[in-house]
């Protein structure tokens, strides 16, 4: 293994090769498992990457090993210059993702046409119209709707982003999988997780079990299969049979896949963080700008990366709300 990759190789042999990058603490959605209800204050811009900034840093990673760069927010298609990022980006030698809420994609297609970017996700937590106002506070199913089907004549497979709450949404599992029948989607059930301001507790989790429970108990459990994950995949990945597409759970509540991690996250301040639900952050930014090597303080980020969850390697420790209050709320973490 040469010298560069080994920065980015942390103390348990997890190398990191996937950076997701915020574009902006901004959304037109008001995401109830996001945002607090009173939203959050925003960084002032002066604070905030610049998209030359955002490719110099993330050339870097790219240097050291890199492969991945996902676009993230807030919502990252509110950034006016979006369109200057993503082609500076799109010079680098990986592969460009971006997680969206789908509200703007549509001006976006020939962008992604030309740049041949189609791995995209689509955050949508429900297939009525009322609940998913109530969940997001504002009324965009339609245009969502619309946008993802858009999306299926973009690109072969599209990946949806469904956050499961009990009372909520969690009697929409079956219908959500049926949508796998005739469609390529990958249905992706994450588990509600704990930050700041989002009124976390364990009573309005959906755990893998019970998503796995509902599935079989519909489906049939000889009709479910198992599919094999990808290497460093976040998700168990499942299909009924016959079906076109599939669903996946993203367990980081009950079933975390810290073991073969290989994710950072970079703030739109400019902050590394080595795990979703750590406190801590290490500020790249300021070095960058002071025009010092960034390198000494990412090589410090990835080696003092926990072993699980940002130290939260027990379900009642990520139960424990002081645990986890110190972290940002997932708008200004970046999703």
């Amino acid at each position: 293994m040469n010298k560069q990759v080994k920065l980015l190789t942390d103390t348990y042999n997890r190398e990191h090769t996937y950076l997701r990058i915020s574009l902006t603490e901004k959304c037109n959605l008001r995401c109830t498992y996001c945002m607090p209800s009173e939203g959050i204050p925003l960084t002032p811009r002066t604070h905030l990457m610049t998209a030359d900034e955002v490719y110099e840093i993330a050339k870097v990673f790219v240097k050291n090993g890199v492969t991945k760069i996902r676009l993230t927010g807030g919502e990252p298609l509110v950034r006016k210059d979006f369109e200057t990022v993503v082609r500076k980006l799109a010079t680098l030698n990986v592969e460009i993702a971006i997680t969206t809420n789908g509200i703007l994609l549509e001006r976006y297609f020939p962008l992604l046409r030309e740049l041949n970017i189609t791995n995209i996700t689509i955050s949508i937590d429900s297939l009525n119209s009322d609940k998913n106002a109530l969940i997001t506070r504002r009324n965009q199913f339609k245009t969502v709707w619309k946008n993802i089907s858009l999306l299926q004549e973009h690109t072969e497979q599209v990946k949806l982003n469904v956050v499961l709450m009990k009372g909520v949404n969690d009697d929409e599992i079956v219908d959500l999988i049926k949508l796998t029948q005739h469609n390529n989607f990958i249905i992706r059930f994450i588990e509600f997780m704990p930050f700041d301001g989002n009124q976390w507790n364990t009573d309005k989790l959906v755990s893998q079990n019970e998503i796995i429970t509902t599935s079989s108990n519909y489906f049939n459990a000889h009709n479910i299969i198992r599919e094999k994950d990808k290497p460093n995949d976040t998700s168990r990945n499942y299909s009924v049979k016959g079906y076109k597409g599939s669903f996946s759970i993203i367990s980081s509540v009950t079933n975390p896949f810290c073991d073969s991690c290989n994710r950072i996250r970079l703030t739109a301040n400019g902050k590394l963080k080595n795990c979703l639900f750590s406190a801590n952050e290490t500020s790249l930014l300021d070095d960058y700008r002071a025009k010092k090597d960034i390198l000494p303080k990412v090589k410090l980020a990835i080696l003092t990366k926990l072993k699980a969850r940002g130290g939260m390697d027990t379900f009642e420790k990520i139960s424990d709300s002081k645990l986890h209050s110190d972290n940002r709320s997932m708008i200004a973490i970046g999703g």
